[in-house]
C-alpha cells in the first residue's frame, strides 16, 4: 500500500508579515479581492491606428520590451498593447499552461495597455488573441522581443521569443522576433536601446505592407541584432542553420535548493518582491496573493516503506556551453550575426520553408531595406 503525505509550500512568516503590512498600507486591508469577471478596463482605442501587441521570454520588466514599447508608443503611429511573461521564461519553448488557474495583472507602461501573465510567452498571445483579455482578438502585427541573447540555429527550438511569434503565425496573425547577441560582461544595457533604433524601420515596413497586402504570409521572420547594434554591416537573408551550444550536466551538491533557488520558488507562488517595490494599486496586490494557487510537493512511499533516507537521491543542474561552428555559409543565421550582420530569416510552421514562401519573404525584406 502506498502512502502520501502533502506538504504545503510555506512562505517565510517574515515575508508574509512584510506583505501583509505593506498591503495594508496600500489601503487593501485584510479583506480579500475578489477576482473581476468583468472586461478588463483599457484606454480607448484610435480606431485610426492599427493595433500592435507586444510579448517576450525575458518578463515584461526586461529592458528589450521596454525600450521597444516606448519606441512604438513615442512614434504615436499605433495602439500598443503589451501581454507578457510575468517572469523570465525566455527558455519555455512553446510551452502552455494547462488544468492551472493563470492569473494576469494590469501593469505600469505609459502610452501602451499592458498585462503581466504567470505563464509562458505562448500563453501570453494565445490569450491576447483570444479576446478573454482585450477587447479586440486580432491585432495587425505581432512582435516578441528584444530577447537577451541570439536565438540562432536550434537554440529557436527552446526559444519562448521565438514561440510567442510562432503562436501568433498559428492564429493567422503577422509576427516577428526579436533578439539581440548579448555578450556577458560586454554588453549593456543601452544596447537594447540600440538594438531598436536598428529593427524599428523594419517593423514600421512590415506594418505598412501588412496593412497593404504586402507582407509575406505563411511565415514569420525572426530577427537577430549582433551584439554591437549600431555598428551592424546592415541586414542579410538568412536561412535557419543546425547550430546549437553543447548541454552540460553538472552534478550538485546534496543541497536540494541551490543559491536562487528560493526566490524562483516564491515567483511559482505568484509572489514577485520585485512587484512590491512598484507604486501598484493596493487592489492588484491583493489579487496577486489571494488568488494564487499554493504549490505542495507530494511524496510518496512504496510497498517497501522505503523512506527518504534509504532512497538515493542526485542533484543536477543544466547549463549550454557555446562551441566553435566549422560550416562557414554565409547565409545562415548564426554566420551572419557573428559577421556583424542583422539576421532575418524567414520561419514557417513546416520542417522546411517551402520555396515560394522563402522568395516571397526574401523579395519584400529586400523591397523593405531599398525603402529605408
Amino acid at each position: 500500500m502506498t502512502s502520501t503525505s502533502v506538504k504545503p509550500n510555506m512562505l517565510p512568516p517574515g515575508l508574509v508579515s512584510n506583505l501583509q503590512d505593506v498591503l495594508s498600507k496600500r489601503g487593501g486591508g485584510d479583506q480579500p479581492t475578489q477576482p473581476s469577471t468583468s472586461q478588463p478596463e483599457e484606454d480607448s482605442l484610435d480606431s485610426s491606428k492599427p493595433i500592435v501587441l507586444v510579448t517576450n521570454g525575458d518578463g515584461i520588466d526586461s529592458p528589450g520590451l521596454t525600450f521597444l514599447v516606448e519606441a512604438l508608443v513615442r512614434q504615436g503611429l499605433y495602439n500598443v498593447h503589451v501581454c507578457a511573461p510575468q517572469s523570465d521564461k525566455s527558455v519555455s519553448g512553446h510551452s502552455v499552461t494547462l488544468r492551472e488557474t493563470v492569473s494576469v495583472s494590469s501593469a505600469d507602461m505609459n502610452g501602451a495597455t499592458a498585462y503581466e501573465v504567470a505563464g509562458t510567452p505562448v500563453d501570453c498571445v494565445s490569450l491576447a488573441l483570444s479576446g478573454a483579455l482585450f477587447s479586440w482578438s486580432k491585432p495587425l502585427l505581432v512582435i516578441s522581443g528584444i530577447n537577451r541573447g541570439s536565438n540562432c540555429g536550434h537554440h529557436m527550438l527552446y526559444s519562448g521569443v521565438v514561440a510567442g511569434a510562432r503562436e501568433a503565425l498559428i492564429s493567422g496573425v503577422p509576427s516577428l522576433s526579436i533578439s539581440l547577441n548579448w555578450r556577458k560582461d560586454e554588453s549593456q544595457e543601452n544596447d537594447f536601446k540600440d538594438a531598436v533604433a536598428v529593427c524599428l524601420p523594419l517593423i514600421n515596413a512590415a506594418i505598412r505592407d501588412i496593412e497593404k497586402g504586402d507582407f509575406p504570409k505563411s511565415c514569420f521572420l525572426n530577427i537577430e541584432i549582433p551584439s554591437s547594434p549600431l555598428s551592424n554591416k546592415g541586414f542579410k537573408i538568412t536561412k535557419q542553420s543546425t547550430w546549437r551550444s553543447i548541454p552540460s550536466w553538472q552534478a550538485v551538491s546534496g543541497n536540494r535548493y541551490p543559491p536562487g533557488h528560493f526566490m524562483n520558488n516564491q515567483q511559482s507562488l505568484g509572489i514577485q518582491l520585485a512587484q512590491l517595490g512598484r507604486d501598484a494599486s493596493a487592489a492588484g496586490a491583493a489579487r496577486r496573493v489571494t488568488t494564487q494557487k499554493k504549490n505542495v510537493e507530494i511524496e510518496s512511499t512504496g510497498a517497501a516503506g522505503k523512506s527518504d533516507f534509504e532512497r538515493v537521491k542526485k542533484y543536477f543542474r543544466l547549463e549550454f556551453v557555446d562551441k566553435e561552428q566549422d560550416n562557414v555559409d554565409e547565409d545562415l543565421d548564426f554566420r551572419a550575426v557573428e559577421s556583424g550582420f542583422v539576421s532575418v530569416t524567414p520561419l514557417s510552421l513546416s520542417p522546411h520553408l517551402e520555396s515560394d514562401t522563402q522568395t516571397a519573404a526574401s523579395n519584400w525584406i529586400s523591397s523593405a531595406l531599398q525603402e529605408q
